[in-house]
């Protein structure tokens, strides 16, 4: 393995795109600690603090909790920043497109007009997501601009300047957020979205081994011991760490091989087709869209019941609203049981965008191939959908387990969820996800040029199923 990594920057052409990929990520770094202008130095000041509060160094939650951990993996920083609403806007105009592309008989043909078609749909998104960003840059500027001081963000000037600047910030950052994973995908090594967001979990490292090394002891204690982390608990957590890597390569890689037979073909004296192929299907077809988009989403009744239990104290409404508030709270057993049925929710839905049985089984009809035991056409395509839907169930409930763990094991043992979330939870998911991308598109570039890859025994390989 490491005559491959001395392999790698051997060719030129990879070394260039790899230095060209880490260029970018140091700019994108750079601008996430970038303020906006105008911001109270008294409020970048105290910053720190307030979100180690937020991410759980003390083993906290609640809202301000929850906006660090959505911050944290859609590429943002929660705070007066360049990059504060991070890619999040970019992947939900994707999303939109897509649906529009499926509703939208227009979009649906220029969908099949190929790279003309694909570069068209790509300048849509850009807009819409360039609309999505002028509506939340507009609420979360008029958040922070009214109150001067540590109450706000707003230094010395007026708050309809510093909303006005809050809004081109925030928007300009997100673009060029867009432009720079763009950069990444023409000239890096690819998948440039996805790589912004792993470097901003990646960014919380330092933060858990400051946690570990202030409360970590090498004793026996009992789990919710006061301040401290005994070596029991360390143990847990580097199972789970371990569990959770193995477990999403596996899901990852992880296929369902359909087999698909080429019909034969006889011209003259000469019989041509016949042979027997595969029709790889992914388990974890969906990535880790949904659990971005779950964990979004669940803020909205948390903010909702939060803001109307204060708005009602005093009425008859007020218990109702307090109750619930107090039941989507961060950790709670109707937030979980909430989040899994987001999750799986939003695999189904996602693999139903992506996963077309129905053009699918055409295209084998058309290409001469067939599905042994299964007519071409309509009971091709009902047999391809019932084992999407099962797979799609196998990758969900995967998922929903990532998404979970961390929080069942911080109300196990007390740690914060800092910790777990990073060493077991979604930023692990996403962190390994991306890596094993990356070591796949540098395989192909090895293997291209007759260089050995990262594995003796070959390419990284989905396992069959």
């Amino acid at each position: 393995m490491i005559g491959s990594f001395v392999n790698v920057f051997k060719i030129p052409e990879l070394r260039r795109k790899i230095l060209f990929t880490v260029l970018i990520i140091a700019v994108y770094r750079v601008g996430v600690y970038m303020p906006i202008p105008g911001t109270h130095p008294l409020y970048l000041k105290s910053l720190v603090e307030q979100e180690q509060s937020a991410a759980g160094m003390e083993g906290g939650g609640g809202v301000g909790g929850y906006l660090a951990f959505i911050a944290r993996i859609t590429g943002g920083s929660f705070g007066p920043f360049l990059f504060s609403l991070g890619i999040m806007p970019y992947i939900s105009a994707s999303i939109i497109l897509q649906l529009l592309t499926q509703a939208i008989p227009k979009l649906e043909k220029l969908a099949k007009e190929g790279e003309s078609g694909r570069k068209k749909i790509n300048e849509y998104t850009r807009y819409l997501a360039v609309l999505l960003c002028l509506i939340q840059a507009t609420f979360i500027a008029k958040t922070g601009a009214y109150g001067g001081g540590q109450s706000g963000w707003r230094g010395d000037v007026s708050p309809v300047m510093y909303s006005l600047v809050c809004i081109t910030a925030m928007c300009g950052g997100t673009i060029l957020l867009m432009w720079l994973g763009e950069l990444v995908d023409e000239y890096g090594i690819g998948n440039g979205i996805s790589i912004i967001i792993m470097a901003s979990i990646v960014d919380r490292l330092p933060a858990v081994a400051q946690y570990l090394g202030q409360n970590a002891t090498l004793e026996f204690l009992s789990f919710q011991a006061a301040e401290k982390i005994g070596i029991e608990t360390i143990f847990l957590i580097v199972v789970m760490f371990v569990a959770v890597i193995v477990g999403v390569i596996l899901i990852t890689q992880a296929q369902r091989r359909i087999p698909i037979q080429q019909a034969k073909h006889t011209r003259g004296r000469r019989t041509y087709g016949g042979q027997r192929q595969y029709l790889p299907l992914r388990v974890n077809q969906a990535g880790v869209i949904p659990v971005i988009f779950a964990s979004s989403l669940l803020y909205l009744p948390m903010y909702l019941f939060g803001m109307l239990s204060t708005s009602t104290q005093g009425t008859w409404a007020w218990p109702v609203m307090q109750e619930m508030a107090d039941a989507f709270q961060y950790g709670s057993l109707m937030h979980l049981l909430v989040y899994v049925a987001l999750i799986f929710v939003f695999c189904y839905f996602w693999t139903a965008i992506q996963f077309q049985p129905r053009e699918m089984a055409n295209n084998l009809r058309d290409w001469g191939n067939f599905i042994p035991g299964m007519r071409p056409g309509r009971r091709t395509a009902d047999y391809l959908e019932k084992v999407m839907n099962r797979i799609t169930y196998v990758g969900a409930a995967f998922l929903a387990s990532v998404a979970i763990l961390p929080i069942v094991i911080s109300s196990l043992t007390g740690v914060s969820t800092l910790m777990t979330g990073f060493l077991g939870g979604t930023g692990l998911l996403i962190i390994v996800s991306v890596a094993l991308d990356v070591v796949q598109r540098v395989e192909s570039h090895l293997i291209m040029r007759h260089y050995e890859g990262f594995l003796a025994e070959g390419r990284v390989r989905g396992r069959r199923g």
